[in-house]
């Protein structure tokens, strides 16, 4: 629906066995659900490939299930792995699950899950998405819905409102929302178990909080700090596999020396030098709730402006930076790491 990846089918997943396929990932970008947005961040789709393949490796290197198959090589085409890609890569080699339409039946009855798991069967992409924390940031939607005191910081640090800087949690933090509905939505833990079909919430909530200790590791030793994210994960045959892709600056917010580095740069341009298309955004998103329809965006009259090109070259500059950085190995031409920051803290 938002996705701007390419999604490539060699060979289709069935009811009993996985397929083969490919993401391809494009400079696209997607700023509040939007989707699509009017220009391109160049180097954009190489840099979240190269760091979700290396994110990937480091699970399947802990034990971590996953659909990883490696990286198709720039020079060759022959699926590989990371470390011995030609360069950068855009395609992603990944094994298919199947993905059955969410039909929606209007405000009152909502989605109807149970079609949607009698035609996944047992091999199916849990439609929903996983989300750990470990800080709280400024920017944070759980400012929003949730009080210090949930988490026990007002005993812990005398917390009575959330402050104006970003906060560690005492520990990680693990919630569920929706994957395949126009607009995502945090559950319970009774819905989202409902929502998994025969995949254990449980399950899920363990294998999230691998991938987050694994990733946090990794950021720490690479002087990040990785302070949320979320995988997606596949079922099939008794097993969860994580899915999609995974601790990248799209997918997942870290910081660099206090700063963040994630899309989090282009939202927060859009809420200044746009205002007028976020807000729309905002009301075509409530306006849905008591209609027949579930696609906000026919609701939306202003389309969001394009970047202006400065802005397009210093997020450019921050993702291959910031995967440089991550990774510890010079795949893009591109200043260092704090450069890039200033260069973005400046548009």
């Amino acid at each position: 629906m938002t996705s701007v990846k390419e999604f490539r089918v060699d060979d289709p997943a069935t009811a009993g066995s996985l397929g083969r396929g490919r993401f391809v990932f494009t400079d696209a970008y997607s700023v509040f659900d939007w989707g699509q947005m009017p220009d391109a961040i160049p180097r954009k789709g190489a840099s979240l490939c190269t760091m979700g393949a290396f994110n990937f490796e480091l699970l399947e290197a802990a034990g971590v299930p996953t659909h990883y198959r490696g990286v198709a090589d720039p020079d060759s085409g022959e699926i590989v792995s990371l470390p011995d890609a030609s360069a950068a890569p855009a395609e992603m080699a990944i094994d298919l699950t199947q993905v059955p339409d969410l039909p929606y039946e209007g405000p009152d009855a909502g989605y109807d899950y149970d079609a949607f798991h009698a035609a996944g069967g047992e091999n199916y992409l849990v439609p929903l998405e996983v989300v750990f924390r470990n800080r709280v940031p400024v920017g944070s939607s759980l400012r929003r819905r949730t009080d210090p005191d949930d988490f026990g910081l007002d005993a812990a640090l005398g917390l009575d409102d959330w402050p104006d800087e970003p906060v560690d949690l005492p520990e990680p933090v693990v919630e569920f929302s929706t994957k395949y509905e126009q607009q995502d939505r945090y559950l319970t833990r009774d819905e989202a178990d409902r929502i998994a079909g025969v995949a254990e919430i449980d399950a899920l909530e363990s294998l999230a909080r691998d991938v987050n200790r694994i990733v946090t590791e990794r950021a720490d030793d690479a002087g990040f700090v990785h302070e949320d994210g979320k995988i997606e994960c596949l079922y099939v045959d008794g097993e969860l596999r994580v899915a999609d892709v995974v601790g990248t600056f799209d997918e997942n917010r870290f910081s660099y020396g206090g700063r963040g580095i994630s899309k989090e740069v282009v939202r927060q341009w859009y809420k200044t030098n746009d205002p007028a298309w976020v807000e729309a955004v905002k009301e075509a998103k409530a306006a849905v709730a008591d209609r027949d329809i579930d696609d906000w965006r026919e609701l939306c009259e202003p389309d969001p402006d394009p970047l202006p090109p400065a802005v397009v070259d210093a997020v450019a500059d921050l993702y291959a930076a910031g995967t440089n950085a991550y990774t510890d190995r010079e795949w893009f031409d591109a200043p260092d790491i704090d450069a890039a920051l200033d260069a973005a803290d400046g548009v």
